[in-house]
């Protein structure tokens, strides 16, 4: 694996390679009517086993409709071992198409998601690429195709299931914010270790999923898979 100037990121080291072949059937059926408690609607996705919201979630509530506390400031955010969100750059224009970052408390109160949904497990993103091919190809599946939002040459971007994977970029555990356009981060609700959580990467450049842990201190977007 080559090596990039990239923040955050703690790669896993991969014991094994397996090939797994999925049938040939793509895209699947697509449903809508889910809302947040801010009455943001998305769109859904059924990919094998499993349904997935097509884009990042926007909410600025819980699902018991309790407001998560927006932090906007570097030092503020860096200090944070409670709940926080913010928009890419403090700028709200960024909900759309990037939706909200949020750290890993406010996915750990496990009430991020619309009542029925969830926040995905380590496991749960494993079941994803491996239904689609395994991490090698999952990313070039998922990634939103063309360069409208992703960096040139977006590398094996089809989106071949609507999943609209978008380079929403993060924020760093000292509240820096970085790479909207050449790279997308979505949490999952498993820790690896008292301070850091798994999450998926993917590139403008690589058409693979990553399986990575970082700090819990990190703003991401969060993807929401039905319970």
């Amino acid at each position: 694996m080559k090596t990039k100037n990239r923040i955050w990121l703690i790669p896993l080291i991969v014991m094994g390679l397996v090939l797994i072949l999925t049938n040939s059937c793509k895209k699947e059926e697509e449903t809508g009517g889910l809302t947040d408690k801010d009455g943001n609607v998305y769109i859904s996705v059924t990919i094998g086993t499993q349904e997935w919201m097509v884009e990042n979630l926007k909410t600025t509530k819980y699902n018991d409709g309790s407001s998560i506390p927006l932090v906007t400031g570097n030092a503020e955010w860096e200090a944070l071992t409670t709940p926080g969100y913010c928009w890419y750059d403090n700028d709200i224009t960024n909900k759309t198409p990037y939706g909200a970052l949020y750290n890993w408390y406010a996915v750990n109160t496990g009430k991020l998601c619309p009542t029925g949904w969830h926040v995905p497990t380590d496991a749960e993103w494993t079941t994803l690429t491996t239904y689609l091919g395994g991490e090698s190809v999952a990313g070039g599946k998922l990634k939103e195709a063309g360069t409208t939002h992703w960096a040139s040459p977006n590398t094996g971007a089809m989106d071949e299931y609507d999943f609209m994977a978008l380079p929403g970029g993060g924020r760093d555990y000292d509240g820096t914010f970085g790479n909207v356009g050449s790279s997308g981060y979505w949490w999952s609700a498993t820790e690896y270790s008292a301070t850091d959580t798994y999450c998926r990467t993917m590139y403008y450049d690589y058409s693979r999923v990553f399986r990575n842990y970082v700090s819990m201190k990190c703003g991401f977007p969060v993807r929401c898979v039905k319970d």
